[in-house]
């Protein structure tokens, strides 16, 4: 496969020198590597400037509720195991609507890769204070300063236990790809946190901001040590970006048993009949 296999025909609405460009090009990387073709590919996503990126890649789509992409995500992967299921979320639409969906599909392991565009704001609503937005910055919603701590996602993934957790910068879009990959070949949930700056409302975690604290990690990193793995998730002044940690384990449709089954997408429904069904609804 090609880039190009992956170009959409609908006209992109972000701001110039939004970081979501460079997620959209490391996503589209990253699925021509893959090989696969749009076809055996879902994009699921929520609502926010990173809801739209579904819209931009020529692949199957759903377009959820605010918060809502993580349960779609995860039945679809239970109807059809044959499909590359793909969540492009927000730090928002994931940590804050969809927080409880967050924990739970961790818990479960659903075999999907949760892309979380974080830019710290809350981008389509015009920059009010997400989950992750450090204290102190001041928005029109709270002009004062934000006074809560950050939602520490990397952190919260490990205690729950998820079994793949990585960072990436939406500017190193050769090693975001890599990482996307392997949060696809990962058997299970797998999480991959984005820096990404967002030009017209942070006005603070700039480019140039990032350019000075992130760094990748090295191989002398072990991705199966948890408690490494803690460590730099930990970090507050340098910012890591690689696989933090990866263990394989079994996912929901082997703990279910569904695994077992045939997938709910080959039955053959032409002999159902659910006229009582909806005589219940009368």
């Amino acid at each position: 496969m090609d880039l190009k296999d992956f170009n959409s025909d609908d006209p992109v609405t972000w701001c110039p020198g939004c970081g979501n460009f460079g997620i959209q090009a490391a996503l589209k990387t990253a699925l021509a590597k893959l090989g696969k073709k749009p076809q055996e590919l879902l994009l699921v996503s929520g609502i926010g400037q990173a809801a739209k990126m579904p819209h931009y890649v020529k692949a199957n789509f759903f377009n959820g509720l605010h918060g809502r992409a993580l349960p779609a995500a995860a039945g679809a992967k239970i109807a059809n195991r044959g499909l590359t299921v793909i969540v492009t979320t927000g730090d928002g639409d994931c940590y804050g609507e969809g927080g409880n969906h967050f924990l739970h599909n961790i818990r479960r392991n659903a075999d999907i890769t949760v892309i979380v565009h974080d830019n710290q704001v809350y981008g389509l609503t015009k920059g009010q204070a997400s989950p992750t937005t450090e204290p102190g910055t001041k928005t029109r919603i709270q002009p004062g300063g934000v006074i809560l701590a950050p939602f520490p996602p990397l952190e919260t993934a490990l205690a729950l236990g998820c079994g793949f957790v990585a960072r990436g910068y939406a500017a190193e879009k050769e090693h975001l790809a890599e990482l996307i990959l392997a949060g696809i070949a990962h058997k299970g949930f797998s999480l991959i946190d984005v820096l990404q700056p967002c030009v017209s409302f942070n006005k603070l975690n700039t480019y140039e901001w990032y350019a000075k604290r992130v760094y990748k990690v090295g191989p002398e990193h072990d991705p199966a040590d948890k408690a490494a793995a803690r460590a730099l998730a930990e970090q507050r002044e340098r910012l890591p970006l690689g696989v933090l940690y990866s263990k394989p384990g079994p996912d929901y449709g082997e703990l279910s048993g569904l695994d077992a089954l045939p997938p709910l997408a080959d039955a053959d429904l032409s002999a159902a009949d659910i006229t009582g069904v909806l005589q219940d609804f009368r």
